[in-house]
């Protein structure tokens, strides 16, 4: 068994999918599928079960990925130590967030990690959620930084303990500019702008409660800075989350009651990671322990 061919092997029992598999991997589907079969051939087993839509491991696949995951990583860290002579640690982690108070916490672990591996570099890619996740799942992000709540089925996590604080994000004429807190039957009154995700719509609608049906949703979006100028236009106000920042004109008003989020950041299951990736996720579980024992 070649190396190569086992990592080809992994993919697809990690992606469940042929053709994606063979994109993420920049081979053709069928390059991959010759490959499969003459592992199979080879081991003489039959490793996958084949539908139309996806693959699943058979008792013997699910045995071969638990060899071929210790096969590979020890393969990648002789390269490694071959390779690095220091116990300095070097490579890219790369991280999704959403534009979230919680990406301070993410900040301040980064650079406490960096202090501790100086030779690590980062790349920091924003978003929402589903735009992470996708990209985490085409193998483009190491882990990300997701606002709950969120489908999370596929992915290891560690849960933050920081909350994200529901409100609106109101022009400054506004008549909501002046109040401390703002109700679902006070908001119903105003055209709102809304997230697209649908996961987040369905939490929101039901803070409205009874009142969700008097809704004047008059636009939507991803991301807040495009929909913070919609605000400063006077097309109407930002149901968001309170940020760690301004906007000129603008003002956030909490819901009362208060409606709070959590969030997480995860990786994907099963995933070799570089050996740097995996330093910042033991990392991670370290920093969040000192947290909640402080």
């Amino acid at each position: 068994m070649e190396i190569r061919v086992l990592k080809y092997f992994l993919m697809v029992a990690r992606e469940e999918n042929i053709t994606h598999a063979a994109e993420l991997l920049h081979i053709t589907q069928p390059t991959l599928s010759r490959q499969l079969i003459q592992l199979e051939e080879e081991l003489g087993v039959k490793l996958f079960q084949r539908s139309k839509h996806r693959i699943i491991l058979t008792e013997a696949g699910m045995l071969l990925r638990r060899r071929a995951e210790e096969i590979v990583s020890l393969s990648e860290k002789t390269v490694e130590d071959m390779h690095h002579k220091t116990s300095q640690l070097t490579g890219k982690i790369s991280i999704g967030s959403g534009e979230l108070k919680s990406s301070q916490f993410l900040a301040e672990l980064i650079t406490s990690f960096h202090k501790e591996h100086p030779q690590v570099q980062f790349e920091i890619y924003s978003g929402n959620a589903d735009n992470i996740k996708e990209r985490i799942d085409r193998g483009l992000l190491d882990m990300g930084l997701l606002v709950e709540p969120v489908d999370i089925l596929k992915y290891n996590f560690v849960r933050t303990p920081f909350k994200e604080c529901w409100g609106v994000l109101v022009n400054e004429d506004s008549d909501l500019a002046e109040k401390k807190e703002v109700t679902a039957q006070e908001l119903v009154r105003f055209p709102v702008i809304m997230t697209q995700r649908e996961i987040v719509r369905n939490e929101l609608l039901n803070w409205f409660g009874d009142y969700s049906e008097q809704l004047q949703n008059i636009a939507s979006g991803n991301l807040l800075y495009n929909l913070a100028a919609l605000a400063r236009c006077r097309l109407g106000s930002v149901i968001t989350l309170e940020m760690n920042c301004s906007y000129d004109g603008l003002r956030f008003i909490p819901f009362n009651p208060r409606l709070e989020s959590g969030t997480v950041l995860v990786w994907k299951k099963a995933q070799v990671f570089s050996r740097a990736s995996n330093a910042f996720i033991d990392y991670t579980r370290q920093y969040l322990s000192t947290l909640r024992n402080d």
